[in-house]
């Protein structure tokens, strides 16, 4: 019965290969060639891999608050104000609970292989087992469970018990590297249908980061995350803010330079939106060789300006003051 059902279970996933580029927050907010889409290297073509989320527990009681405003309605785009801010993906995990028996929580992650199609909104699986496992960086103020997600059927049959790994408090920041045989199922789980890392790394949906703790407030920040051989920085990094952006295109140079409230572009032709903290697009314009855009009437904060054309498919954060 136990085979059969696991043998049903695997038969779903549908299987991608490729490397994981080690995300580094630092990296995507001072890097041009950087983005904050993670590159797990096994998405199906849609495109919509890597894109971090949140979630919460059945009470609805416990939430996230972001370091900057989001729109409760948020999309992808909305919350890269979040980790040009954070140079990570943070915020604080704010758990309330009425008479739930267990613990609330909260947590964050992004699928590593996207949606199933178009029209199909539920997370494929790919297999994970040539990443060796997860490094991440990170600072927490109460331990995270770093969970593999099987998606919702899966998860839902083995009672939410997916194999994890224990990040320890760390608000100094803390390095932990992980092979998939680390990954276990937490031990109140007594049902039938069995997962460790290795099987579980074979049908990947998502890396789930889960919050789990007495009511209160945690800050958190995921600060890098990759392969188990990949480049995790010991420490969360910490760069100065920069108002320059360059990414080579050709044997020409990109650049977009902030001088005051005049946005100055060279070596491109492409459209240039810059979007307020909101995720909303407050302007918008077609730019060459040598154009400005006035950002006089913007007001004070954080803006991102996507910049998008031919060769040329970038955005960084600027600041307004």
């Amino acid at each position: 019965m136990r085979k059969t059902m696991l043998a049903a279970l695997c038969a779903t996933s549908v299987i991608y290969a490729g490397s994981f580029e080690t995300w580094n927050g630092a990296k995507v907010s001072e890097d041009a060639n950087s983005d904050s889409q993670i590159h797990t290297g096994l998405g199906n073509g849609l495109k919509t891999e890597g894109y971090w989320y949140s979630y919460n527990d059945a009470s609805g009681l416990s939430k996230i608050s972001w370091s900057v405003p989001i729109d409760p309605l948020y999309d992808k785009q909305s919350l890269e104000p979040v980790i040009y801010e954070c140079k990570g993906f943070c915020g604080t995990a704010i758990l309330n609970k009425e008479s739930n028996e267990r613990d609330p929580f909260v947590g964050v992650g992004f699928n590593v292989v996207g949606q199933i199609s178009e029209t199909d909104q539920n997370p494929a699986t790919g297999d994970a087992s040539a990443w060796g496992g997860l490094c991440v960086t990170y600072t927490s103020d109460t331990d995270i469970a770093l969970e593999l997600g099987l998606g919702e059927g899966v998860d839902s049959t083995i009672n939410y018990a997916n194999p994890a790994v224990n990040l320890p408090a760390s608000k100094t920041g803390n390095k932990v590297v992980a092979s998939w045989s680390d990954f276990k199922q937490p031990s109140w789980y007594d049902g039938t249908v069995k997962f460790d890392g290795e099987t579980a790394a074979k049908q990947l949906a998502a890396v789930h980061f889960k919050i789990q703790a007495v009511p209160g407030d945690y800050k958190f920040n995921i600060c890098a995350v990759g392969p188990k051989d990949g480049t995790c920085p010991e420490k969360c990094g910490t760069p100065t803010a920069t108002e320059a952006i360059q990414v080579a295109r050709r044997v020409s140079a990109t650049k977009a330079i902030l001088n005051g409230r005049t946005l100055e572009f060279t070596g491109i032709k492409a459209t240039a939106e810059v979007i307020n903290s909101l995720g909303q697009v407050v302007m918008k314009g077609a730019i060459g060789n040598a154009a400005t855009l006035n950002l006089a009437t913007l007001d004070v904060g954080i803006y991102i300006i996507r910049i998008s054309g031919n060769n040329v498919n970038l955005s960084r954060k600027i600041v307004l003051k």
